[in-house]
């Protein structure tokens, strides 16, 4: 147990199943090693979970307020994005893999090449399939960076689409149409 918790603290990124049980042998379960361990770290100020296929240690939320207070440097974590960028993240994890003129269309503006490249250098975006539609534009998808990043173990964690398109914050009948009909600026994308 404490091999497996060693080797999740050390680590900067979430540690797979595969990398857990190549330290304790493939015999051991890694679900009670994990169980155990979540038992042992109940009265701890940070935890284990489980994000982007793998585990990893995260301070309890419910100290956010003394770790910020103390302004100490802290791994890991989510970019500083712009509100912007956000919600262009937002829409790839919901419609990826979907195209930058796709998303031109959800946002009802252009979504710039920087804003994508601020987005992939994060780590966040990666190239998705070529689209099938005229010109076969990129397609961008989310990474497991993406993924631990916000805690999330696989993009079902994202809420609700229906919660947000009620909101009239993400419009799924833009990018439908967009699919249906490519527009030229579509077709010399990149």
């Amino acid at each position: 147990m404490l091999r497996v918790e060693a080797v999740i603290f050390a680590s900067a990124e979430p540690v797979t199943r595969e990398t857990l049980a190549r330290v304790v042998g493939r015999d051991c379960s890694i679900d009670l090693l994990i169980d155990d361990l979540r038992e042992e770290l109940r009265s701890r100020p940070y935890e284990l979970v489980s994000v982007a296929g793998g585990w990893q240690h995260r301070t309890r939320s419910r100290y956010a307020d003394a770790i910020r207070a103390s302004s100490a440097s802290t791994r890991g974590g989510a970019a500083p994005l712009s509100e912007f960028e956000a919600m262009v993240l937002m829409a790839v994890g919901y419609f990826q893999p979907v195209t930058r003129g796709e998303l031109s269309k959800i946002f009802g503006k252009e979504v710039s090449r920087d804003t994508i490249g601020a987005l992939r250098s994060a780590g966040f975006l990666a190239s998705g399939p070529r689209s099938p539609t005229p010109g076969a534009p990129y397609t961008y998808v989310t990474t497991k960076h993406f993924l631990s990043s916000f805690g999330m173990e696989t993009l079902r964690d994202l809420p609700d689409l229906e919660r947000l398109e009620d909101a009239g914050l993400l419009s799924r009948q833009a990018l439908e149409e967009s699919a249906t009909a490519a527009p030229e600026s579509d077709v010399l994308e990149e």
